[in-house]
């Protein structure tokens, strides 16, 4: 390459599409004529990347690809012989590469950097040639190796901005705020700080926009929990997606004190109590101007307050029950169970499962004028209009019991309990059932007959049980395979993953799917995540066998008489339907016997 040869033009990009033949001659002068028109009225800084995208070509070549302007990029650093970067801004460090120049001058000739160590700088640019203006002056200023990367051109000029600022308001905090030397004590000393007349400006502008980037990013990067860790010399923010945590960033301990007390004044907790858990709420916005819930938990650590924000999307509780993941024939029966008059129905698994997902879209689906629904939860998941929510809060001892008995004087036609955490809740769920309601609630089961047991070990007697249960659902949450790079593995090994799909009657798949990783999906191979299920219907014949000697494998057996697969029968059908691994099903449930 020629860092010395003329800047990229558009008529040398149209004679390249030409010559690989992607565009057809005839085809070429029409598209032409229109790139260069966007770029005549009033778009002259766009780069041509950018209007040849917006000309919405296809490839004459199969498959015959829309041009969009990712695909333009990665194919133009093919030929100029430059590695395509796509930016993720999970992986870079933007107050190290913030250092390596400025924003001015990084904006000046569209370029970026995306890495710096002790040897090398790596600058994203979007023009393989045409760099010698700047390549030397930057090269002899760091002292450093300076490699080239070809990137897409809204991406460079997004980042630019963001990473610039986002650096500067870290840099501008860390000085306003000076170094505080407790941070750097032991926790007893730490605990002292909140009584400390130090105070950390929580208003402060830089922090101010530090706090509204993380949620802006967090919404882009579909993260579900936002992690804000203290550490001994620096902080860390990690973003949890798709149920695994992704570091994204470092940040001067006192840069995030001042951003923890930042989110918990909106969250309108008490930002100079430090020593005891808190719990709070914020309601944003995102830049197309979606609503959406923030959960916030504190914890006193060793190092000082962590901060767990749970991001709760409101689309969630209109999705349907096979969106969820729900096959067809358990969300027939699914349906079946919560139309019923009474009786109580029990969501069971692990925190993290998505058994609040199932709970909010199923009353939401029943919430209908004429129904009046009433949830008592510790805290409110997310506040949805057509319920009528109440938050236990035992600081003035209001219990789910407690919570219960004041919604059975509300005239409802439908409970939601949070969890049935103790006996005094689940004998007021029963009583609600036996008086003519449908209670919902959640319990921690590793499967759906395990929650029968898991109400006697706590002391409802069976037969109250016999007479108020109906269904169990049990639920896991697992990572789905990327649709752009998922790969086909051939036939089925495993001989015992072959013996179920057998003996449960599935059809035995020809080929099954493995991750491969790309661009979409950040290398993981896993782009999202749904759920699998296992319903359990109270027969007359399980309902004789619910007993104060129960045995689990007599519920068990007999559950799968009545038509409930186990949950890793339902991860097996995923697998075979390309949903998702293997790998992913194990991980998530236990052996079937």
């Amino acid at each position: 390459m020629n860092s010395a040869m003329k800047s990229l033009s558009m008529q040398q990009i149209f004679t390249w599409l030409m010559e690989d033949g992607i565009v057809k001659k005839e085809d070429a002068k029409t598209a032409f004529n229109h790139a260069r028109g966007i770029l005549k009225n009033g778009a002259e800084n766009m780069h041509p990347f950018t209007a040849i995208a917006q000309a919405k070509l296809y490839s004459a070549l199969r498959p015959q690809q829309l041009l969009t302007l990712d695909w333009l990029t990665e194919w133009a650093a093919r030929k100029s012989g430059l590695p395509f970067f796509r930016i993720d801004p999970l992986k870079i460090d933007f107050t190290k590469v913030s250092d390596v120049m400025s924003s001015t001058y990084a904006t000046r000739f569209n370029i970026l950097p995306v890495d710096a160590n002790a040897d090398t700088v790596t600058i994203a640019t979007t023009d393989p040639y045409n760099n010698a203006a700047w390549l030397d002056e930057i090269s002899r200023i760091s002292k450093k190796e300076i490699k080239l990367v070809l990137a897409n051109p809204l991406d460079v000029a997004q980042y630019t901005a963001q990473f610039f600022s986002l650096a500067k308001s870290i840099k501008d905090a860390r000085k306003s705020n000076g170094n505080d030397i407790a941070l750097r004590n032991n926790f007893e000393q730490l605990v002292e700080l909140g009584k400390s007349n130090k105070q950390v400006d929580a208003n402060d502008q830089h922090i101010i926009n530090i706090v509204d980037w993380l949620w802006q990013f967090a919404f882009e990067q579909r993260a579900s929990d936002i992690h804000l860790e203290p550490k001994r010399d620096i902080a860390v923010i990690r973003f949890r997606i798709d149920g695994v945590l992704h570091q994204v960033y470092q940040v001067p301990a006192i840069v995030m004190i001042a951003m923890t007390a930042r989110i918990k004044l909106l969250g309108r907790m008490d930002v100079i109590e430090k020593r005891r858990p808190q719990d709070g709420r914020v309601k944003t916005r995102t830049s197309d101007g979606q609503e959406v819930e923030l959960r916030l938990s504190t914890l006193p650590t060793a190092f000082g307050e962590k901060l767990v924000m749970r991001i709760f999307d409101p689309e969630v509780v209109v999705k349907t029950l096979p969106e969820l993941g729900f096959p067809q024939n358990d969300a027939l029966r699914w349906d079946e169970l919560t139309k019923k008059p009474h009786g109580i129905i029990l969501v069971t698994g692990p925190t993290g499962s998505g058994k609040t997902t199932t709970l909010y879209t199923t009353l939401k689906a029943l919430a209908t004028p004429d129904v009046n629904v009433c949830t008592v939860e510790d805290p409110i998941e997310m506040v949805e209009g057509s319920f009528n929510q109440m938050q236990v809060q035992s600081n003035i001892d209001l219990s789910f019991a407690d919570g219960i008995r004041a919604l059975m004087r509300q005239d409802p036609d439908i409970i939601m309990v949070g969890e049935i955490r103790d006996l005094a809740t689940a004998e007021m769920a029963i009583q609600a059932a036996l008086t003519g309601h449908l209670v919902l609630s959640t319990l921690h089961t590793n499967d759906a007959p395990s929650a029968i047991m898991r109400l006697l070990q706590l002391g409802v007697p069976y037969y109250l049980l016999e007479a108020t249960i109906i269904g169990i659902l049990a639920q896991r949450l697992v990572r789905t395979l990327c649709p752009h790079c998922k790969a086909s593995d051939g036939e089925i090994a495993d001989p015992v993953w072959a013996a179920l799909v057998e003996e449960w009657g599935i059809d035995k798949p020809k080929t099954v799917y493995r991750p491969i990783g790309c661009l979409e999906c950040r290398q993981t191979g896993y782009k999202g995540r749904t759920g699998i299920y296992e319903l359990l219907t109270v027969t007359q014949t399980f309902s004789k066998l619910i007993q104060n000697d129960s045995d689990i494998h007599e519920l068990r057996d007999q559950a799968i008489k009545d038509e409930m697969k186990p949950l890793r029968i339902a991860g097996a059908q995923k697998i075979i339907d390309g949903v998702t691994t293997a790998d992913e099903v194990l991980k998530v449930t236990s052996a079937l016997f």
